[in-house]
């Protein structure tokens, strides 16, 4: 018998349990579990909202509002998917709407050889900081779909979904993304 794994197996179930209560602890207008779910989360929804934004201010001020959303649509989670993953589709979406709302979002998209960052010169090296740097330098649309489908593993249709375009726009974005980091990278 191995008790390792049903020691394993019964930690998860009373995590899942513990959350579940939790969820609906705050479902109920419970404010210590509200913010025992915010401290929860934070950290994941903060790191999401910058790989999107490419901004600390703009992440920021993005998970103070999917946390003020989450507040009021908690409601709207019936425990069909884990919450993470739940989670992980509204901070996606708000994160997206706020960008909108908070800057010219045609003008950003379009406007990115204003950056600084574009005129610094790649290096060959491809650490996480690197990566996380080129990304940050990708056109916002193009980082967003990148971020949405390589890393985060969002399909094309639901990137379509979230952020109003064509199926081929999105597979176009992510497309352009993926030749300017290799420029960048130097593997062209």
């Amino acid at each position: 018998m191995n008790t390792n794994g049903n020691v394993v197996a019964a930690q998860d179930a009373f995590a899942e349990k513990s959350e579940r209560d939790l969820i609906n602890a705050v479902q109920q207008g419970d404010r210590k579990a509200y913010q025992t779910l915010y401290q929860t989360y934070i950290g994941q929804v903060y790191a999401l909202c910058y790989r999107l934004t490419s901004d600390r201010s703009l992440a920021e001020d993005a998970a103070q509002e999917v946390f003020i959303q989450l507040w009021r649509k908690i409601g709207n989670f019936k425990g069909d998917s884990k919450f993470s993953t739940w989670l992980h589709t509204v901070t996606s979406n708000i994160t997206i709407s706020y960008i909108r709302k908070q800057r010219g979002w045609w003008q950003r998209m379009f406007n990115i050889e204003d950056s600084e960052a574009m005129h610094h010169s790649a290096e060959q090296s491809t650490d996480l900081s690197e990566l996380e740097g080129y990304i940050a330098r990708l056109p916002e649309r193009a980082r967003i779909v990148f971020v949405l489908h390589a890393i985060e593993g969002y399909r094309h249709e639901d990137i379509a979904n979230m952020m109003d375009m064509a199926v081929g726009s999105s597979k176009a974005q992510f497309h352009r993304a993926k030749q300017l980091l290799k420029e960048w990278m130097g593997y062209e």
